[in-house]
């Protein structure tokens, strides 16, 4: 293995350190939102820019589908699959509308609106969590340094995208597994 990679693993190793303790005191509030949305029928809606918008398509995947268990399926939504409402809503009202104009037609108070950001500071991301609480919603941040001002907010403790990406496909697989362990089938 060459320098960089060892390089990367070393880091990737640190953060998940110090993650840790940001797990400890946000991971049981962020699942609890997650399992009280679906006990109680609700949808959880997720979105994200880049490669967190992957990250969201995988998230709303082992939500519908499965994880580790057979289950009924949770209902979630990834904001950024269907194109061509992103492209219609980034042409007719601005690239910054295209969650926020989704977390209005679909969302409902007792959703959930998952946001992900590397940076924290994805304008589009910051409208959509703004439009989800005046709709009664609660929201669920996964971000880099910068929280975003959710009712839980995950800030992995970094400013490297690759490393926030790595902990948040983390966070998401946690989040499923113990959903898994918790819900009923």
């Amino acid at each position: 293995m060459d320098r960089a990679a060892t390089n990367s693993i070393q880091s990737h190793r640190g953060i998940l350190g110090q993650l840790e303790a940001v797990l400890a005191a946000h991971f049981d509030p962020a699942v609890s939102l997650l399992a009280h949305a679906i006990v109680e029928g609700k949808k959880i809606l997720i979105c994200g820019n880049g490669g967190s918008a992957s990250d969201a398509s995988h998230f709303a995947a082992e939500l519908v589908v499965r994880y580790f268990r057979d289950r009924r399926a949770y209902p979630a939504i990834a904001l950024a699959s269907d194109l061509a409402i992103v492209t219609a809503c980034g042409n007719d009202y601005g690239y910054n509308r295209i969650f926020a104009r989704q977390v209005e037609a679909l969302g409902q108070a007792g959703d959930v609106l998952v946001a992900l950001s590397t940076s924290g500071k994805s304008v589009n991301v910051l409208e959509a969590i703004a439009t989800a609480k005046r709709q009664g919603m609660a929201t669920l941040g996964l971000s880099g340094a910068n929280a975003m001002g959710c009712d839980v907010d995950i800030a992995v403790p970094s400013t490297i995208t690759a490393r926030i990406q790595e902990m948040h496909i983390l966070c998401v697989h946690l989040f499923v597994e113990s959903l898994e362990a918790r819900l009923p089938q």
